[in-house]
C-alpha cells in the first residue's frame, strides 16, 4: 500500500476548470458542467494546468475513488471540448414503430401493436433527434447522454413474449465522441 494515491488530469487549451471546495466547474466551447464531489474522501487541487486528485494513506476503496473522481473530471473535460453522441436504431418486424420527441420525453408509439405509447425520459440538457430509423442522442454530459439512451432502450424492452422472435426495439449501435449536426 502506498503512502499517497495520486492521479492527474491535464487541462487542455480553451478549457477552464474552477474549484469551489469539492465542487468542480468545467467550462469549454460546448458548454459548462458542474459536479459535486463532497461525498468523496479525496482532495482535489488545480496546479499548473493540471487537476490533481489525491488521498493520503488510502484504504482500498478510497484509492479506487481517486481513480473514479479523476475519470469523472476527465469525462467532463471531454464533454465540454467535443461532447458525446450515441446512435440508436429503431428495429421492428411486426408493427412499424413511430418515435417523437416532446419536450423532455421521447414517446414511442405502436410498439408491438400496443395502443398506449411508451415514454422514455430525457436526462439533463441532452438533445434527441429522430432521423428516419435512427435516433441520435447528443450532449456534453456522458452520464446524461448514456442514461437517456438507456431509458429509450429500456422503454422498448419486450416482456411476456419470446425474445428470440420479437426482436423489436430501439438499440444503441454506435457511441462516438463529438457532437455532429
Amino acid at each position: 500500500m502506498s503512502e499517497i494515491e495520486v492521479k492527474t488530469v491535464d487541462i487542455p487549451e480553451g478549457v477552464s476548470v474552477n474549484l469551489g471546495g469539492k465542487t468542480v466547474v468545467v467550462s469549454g466551447e460546448k458548454g459548462k458542467l458542474v459536479r459535486d464531489f463532497s461525498h468523496a474522501l479525496v482532495s482535489i487541487q488545480i496546479e499548473e494546468g493540471k487537476v490533481i486528485v489525491s488521498a493520503p494513506w488510502p484504504r482500498r476503496k478510497v484509492a479506487s475513488l481517486v481513480g473514479t473522481v479523476s475519470s469523472h473530471i476527465s469525462n467532463m473535460i471531454r464533454g465540454v471540448t467535443s461532447g458525446f453522441t450515441y446512435k440508436m436504431k429503431i428495429v421492428y418486424s411486426h408493427f412499424p414503430i413511430s418515435v417523437k420527441v416532446e419536450g423532455d420525453r421521447v414517446t414511442i408509439e405502436n410498439f408491438i401493436g400496443e395502443r398506449n405509447p411508451r415514454i422514455a425520459k430525457i436526462v439533463g440538457d441532452t438533445k434527441v433527434k429522430v432521423k428516419g430509423d435512427d435516433i441520435i442522442v447528443q450532449g456534453t454530459s456522458i452520464e446524461g447522454v448514456s442514461q437517456t439512451a438507456a431509458n429509450i432502450e429500456q422503454a422498448t424492452a419486450v416482456r411476456q413474449r419470446d425474445p428470440r422472435k420479437f426482436l423489436d426495439g430501439i438499440y444503441v449501435y454506435d457511441k462516438l465522441e463529438g457532437i455532429t449536426n
